[in-house]
C-alpha cells in the first residue's frame, strides 16, 4: 500500500494469505476446501473459472501497462523461423535466408520510432511484439538498441517458447488465450507493422484488418513491409476483382520496404490523418 493509498478497514488479500501461511498444521488446514479461493491454483484452473481467467488476462496487463506509463503502441508482427542476417545460413530454404534482411529492416524500424517518440520520460508508440524470436526478437532488439522500452506478448506453446531476451522484463507478459492477447496488441495501437511470416502473422494480419474494413476499430497506419512477398502469397487484387472486397479497401494498407519509410508514414498520418 502506498503513501496516498485510502486508508483500508478491511485486511488487504496479501495480508490475508500471509497469515493463512501461517496457520497450525491441522487435518483441516491442509484440506484444499480451506485454501483462500483467490490463491487457490487448483480451484483458479477448474472450467467453471474460466470466465475469471478470460478477466484477469484482461485485467493484469493493462493495470501494469498503465502503471508503466505506456501511452500507445506500434505493434509489429512477422515470421519466428526468420534469422538475423549473421545466421542466414541457418534458415532453412533459401527463401527464408532471403527473408533475414527484414530482420534487420525490423530492428531499424523499432529503433527509430523509440528513438523518435520515447524522450523525455514519454512512452508513446512502444513497439509491442509476440516475445518471440525471428522478426519479433528483431523489434524489441531494435528498442533496446535505442535504450527504450518495449513489450513482449507471449503465449503457452507447446513447443515454444521462452521470450526474446530484448523484451522489457516488466512489459513481459505470458498468456493463456489468444482472443485476449489479440485484444492487448490492439487497445493501445497507433499503428501495425507486418513482416513476412507465417500462420500466426497472416492469422493477426487478416483480424486487424477486419476490424478496420467492419468500422470496429479506427483506422492507423497499416504497413506490410516488402511488397513482392506479399503480392506473391496473397492476390489482393484478385480479391477486389471477384468483388469479395471493396477496392477501397486496398487503401487500409500500405506496401513498405525501409524503415526510414515506414516511419515518414506514420509520422504523415498522425500529422494529416491519412497516407
Amino acid at each position: 500500500m502506498t503513501d496516498d493509498s485510502p486508508k483500508r478497514v478491511f485486511p488487504d488479500a496479501g495480508a490475508d494469505i500471509r497469515q493463512a501461511q501461517e496457520m497450525p498444521e491441522t487435518p483441516q488446514t491442509r484440506s484444499p476446501a480451506y485454501r483462500l479461493a483467490f490463491n487457490d491454483d487448483d480451484f483458479m484452473a477448474r472450467d467453471e473459472l474460466r470466465p475469471v481467467r478470460l478477466q484477469l488476462e484482461l485485467l493484469k496487463p493493462e493495470l501494469l501497462m498503465s502503471e508503466y506509463g505506456i501511452e500507445s503502441t506500434v505493434v509489429l508482427f512477422g515470421g519466428a523461423r526468420i534469422p538475423e542476417p549473421d545466421l542466414r545460413h541457418t534458415a532453412r530454404t533459401e527463401t527464408l535466408a532471403a527473408l533475414a534482411d527484414y530482420y534487420q529492416v525490423a530492428r531499424d524500424f523499432a529503433r527509430l520510432l523509440t528513438e523518435r517518440f520515447q524522450t523525455d520520460g514519454v512512452r508513446d508508440n512502444v513497439i509491442v511484439t509476440g516475445g518471440g524470436p525471428g522478426v519479433m526478437e528483431a523489434g524489441n532488439r531494435g528498442a533496446a538498441d535505442a535504450g527504450g522500452v518495449s513489450i513482449g506478448l507471449n503465449i503457452v506453446l507447446p513447443h515454444e517458447q521462452a521470450p526474446n531476451r530484448h523484451v522489457t522484463p516488466e512489459l513481459c507478459f505470458n498468456f493463456h488465450y489468444f482472443g485476449i492477447r489479440k485484444m492487448h496488441f490492439l487497445l493501445r495501437a497507433n499503428a501495425v507493422a507486418i513482416f513476412p511470416g507465417g500462420f500466426g502473422t497472416l492469422d493477426e494480419m487478416f483480424e486487424a484488418l477486419t476490424l478496420i474494413q467492419t468500422d470496429r476499430m479506427a483506422p492507423i497506419p497499416f504497413l506490410l513491409f516488402g511488397k513482392q512477398f506479399w503480392e506473391r502469397i496473397i492476390n489482393f487484387e484478385a480479391l477486389a476483382e471477384a468483388g469479395t472486397i471493396s477496392r477501397a479497401d486496398l487503401d487500409l494498407f500500405r506496401f513498405v520496404e525501409t524503415a526510414e519509410e515506414a516511419v515518414a508514414l506514420i509520422e504523415r498520418w498522425h500529422r494529416t490523418g491519412g497516407y
